[in-house]
């Protein structure tokens, strides 16, 4: 069925219907277009508050950041947490994202894993830093992510958020590349940002 239609990728997408209602998508449903051939399962895309959003490619020092930083954080992590690398992030039944790196508690799988009970949420930002500090923070906030970070791929200055309320962070700070960068539930991460080898 429809084998002759080409999987839809993130090269279709269009804002020709901003303002206007649209359809609310689910996990599952898009799951089910993945199945049946209707959209690639390669597709770089989240799935936010039911509207599908394609994400930004990524470049070399995004993606050597996001490397390294997972391979600093693994061998540290204790015994009752996770680190996640580009897993999807299930918030609800219509809302997924694709963060760089999560913390996971080790007893929950990662696609089990919602917002309260992550233990820090990474994005690491070139081209989607607005983006990050802005509609995903409020995003994550709004789902009770307790702690997330964005990281300037080119700068390696984080910003960090934490304590959610309602769709906001009610402590948020920026911090440089040589400062100590400490999560608040899972210490052992500690991690100084300019120590990375990133050549």
């Amino acid at each position: 069925m429809n084998k002759h239609v080409p999987p839809l990728t993130i090269d279709r997408a269009t804002r020709a219907a901003e303002g206007l209602q649209r359809w609310r998508w689910t996990t599952a449903e898009l799951l089910r277009m993945v199945e049946l051939g209707i959209l690639d399962e390669n597709a770089k895309i989240e799935l936010i508050g039911g509207e599908i959003v394609p994400m930004s490619p990524a470049g070399r020092v995004h993606e050597v950041l996001a490397d390294e930083l997972a391979q600093y954080w693994s061998p540290r992590a204790p015994q009752d947490a996770r680190v996640s690398v580009e897993q999807q992030f299930n918030l609800d039944a219509s809302t997924y994202t694709d963060p760089d790196i999560f913390v996971r508690p080790a007893g929950v799988k990662a696609y089990d894993l919602r917002g309260d009970t992550a233990l820090l949420v990474v994005e690491i930002a070139d081209s989607s830093w607005d983006k990050d500090i802005g509609i995903k923070a409020r995003l994550y906030a709004s789902f009770g992510v307790r702690e997330y970070w964005v990281i300037n791929a080119v700068t390696r200055a984080t910003r960090v958020h934490r304590e959610p309320r309602g769709d906001l962070y009610g402590d948020v700070s920026d911090r440089i590349a040589a400062d100590l960068l400490t999560p608040s539930l899972v210490p052992q991460l500690a991690v100084r940002l300019s120590d990375l080898d990133l050549d």
